[in-house]
């Protein structure tokens, strides 16, 4: 790991959403998958004190040892309004701090950025929501409508014992919710030299599978044309290199029209593609939306040199859009072909929510107020959140982490990447926009 050679930010500096998101990246909640985690519950118990010091009764959730979800309500001015949930994850992927230029857990402050694994998925999100809600609360008011507030565990694994749990086994702590609001949106991009900001209002179904692919075991010096790991190999680089067509559904139509509307070009002239990659760096996650994705993960496969294995196997992440998930997996088993086996490690639903209505209203008056002219944008994530497991409730979920972001951060590579990092300046203009969409909504 380098050494970090910038002068240090003095911590009183800091305001209190930076605080709090330092904090929180300094406890190490790595979710490795497969039930294989540190847990969250020191960062948990963080919050659960931030909300009793609110004057909150916040509970804690321990569905397995150490992983530790936090829900408390927050009551709201207008009770004939339903409640919102207003919900973070706390635990986070893995980071090598070979790879890193600071360690990924110390949340170093530099070059007007918080650094560290959590800085953008999720930690920043989870203190804006503790800072913007704390300080309604602090100034005696209450938000318009009851909030649901939740810190979930577990939502890099899919949410098993995290949000997918609660809304199995404690769906009555969601009673009375309509909608939900948390990650991957509300950040800014500039399209055409214009602001703009990405309201998450769907994302990809998500299908986790493992292929198996079964031979002879033998000596490595044999000739054995029944070879489990050439077996895997073709498949998996067939399936890895599969071009999926062009689909488009009622938001990214919506996103594509708008980015053609801010550059003043005819949507029927500029491809989608071309239309995508007008947004920058924001493209490495709305590209990935007009299409299925098959990604291959993982490959695992045999113990010695000289030994042939029996069995290979191969993690592949697909994310379909909404609607078109057994038509996908048709199609994968059709391009692996007869000899390899499917596994379902975790399978669960696409989503797309109404990209009008009142809380997006909402949404464009708070940002318009601190960022005034920018425009909204709905789009449709490339990626997973919680939100798919309250859907299961009828809650229809947002991502709207408001952010207003430099023109030269690479901002998708953030998540899950090397060096994630968020600026200061975003985390308090975050904190500002999400109190005054409480206060209002």
């Amino acid at each position: 790991m380098a050494e970090s050679s910038a002068v240090q930010r003095p911590i009183d500096d800091l305001d209190e959403t930076a605080v709090i998101a330092r904090d929180l990246i300094r406890i190490d909640t790595t979710n490795y998958g497969e039930g294989r985690a540190n847990g969250e519950r020191e960062a948990a118990e963080y919050v659960e004190a931030k909300l009793a010091a609110m004057g909150l009764a916040p509970e804690l959730f321990e569905p397995e040892p150490r992983r530790t979800s936090v829900v408390a309500r927050v009551p709201g001015r207008n009770p004939d309004k339903p409640a919102l949930v207003l919900h973070g994850h706390l635990d986070v992927v893995p980071a090598d701090p070979r790879n890193w230029s600071v360690d990924p857990f110390a949340g170093e402050v530099r070059d007007g950025m918080l650094w560290g694994r959590g800085a953008v998925d999720m930690k920043d999100m989870d203190a804006m929501m503790l800072t913007a809600l704390g300080g309604i609360l602090g100034s005696g008011a209450l938000p318009e409508r009851e909030i649901v507030i939740a810190y979930f565990a577990d939502e890099e694994a899919g949410g098993g014992v995290g949000a997918s749990w609660l809304v199995d086994h404690r769906p009555e702590l969601f009673d009375g919710a309509t909608e939900a609001i948390s990650e991957v949106g509300g950040y800014s991009i500039t399209v055409g030299g214009e602001r703009a900001y990405l309201l998450q209002t769907g994302e990809k179904s998500l299908i986790w599978v493992r292929l198996v692919a079964r031979g002879v075991a033998a000596h490595g010096s044999r000739l054995i044309r029944d070879n489990a790991v050439t077996k895997l190999a073709e498949a998996i680089a067939r399936l890895g290199r599969t071009e999926w067509p062009l689909h488009l559904t009622d938001t990214t139509r919506e996103l594509l029209s708008a980015i053609a509307e801010t550059l003043g070009v005819d949507p029927e002239q500029v491809s989608p593609d071309e239309l995508a990659l007008a947004t920058g760096s924001a493209s490495g996650f709305i590209t990935a939306t007009l299409r299925t994705t098959t990604n291959p993960t993982k490959l695992e496969a045999g113990y010695k040199h000289n030994v042939i294995p029996d069995r290979a196997d191969a993690l592949v992440d697909i994310r379909t859009l909404p609607g078109q998930e057994e038509a996908v997996l048709a199609e994968v088993r059709a391009i692996i072909g007869d000899d390899i086996e499917i596994e379902f490690v975790h399978k669960d639903v696409g989503l797309e929510a109404s990209t009008r209505g009142p809380l997006v209203d909402a949404v464009t008056r708070s940002l318009g107020a601190h960022d005034p002219g920018a425009r909204v944008f709905p789009y449709l994530l490339s990626g997973g959140t919680d939100n798919k497991s309250l859907s299961r409730l009828g809650i229809a979920g947002y991502g709207f982490a408001p952010l207003r972001l430099p023109d030269d951060l690479d901002f998708p590579a953030m998540f899950h990447g090397v060096d994630e990092r968020v600026p200061l300046d975003a985390l308090s203009f975050g904190n500002r926009v999400l109190r005054d969409l409480l206060l209002s909504y």
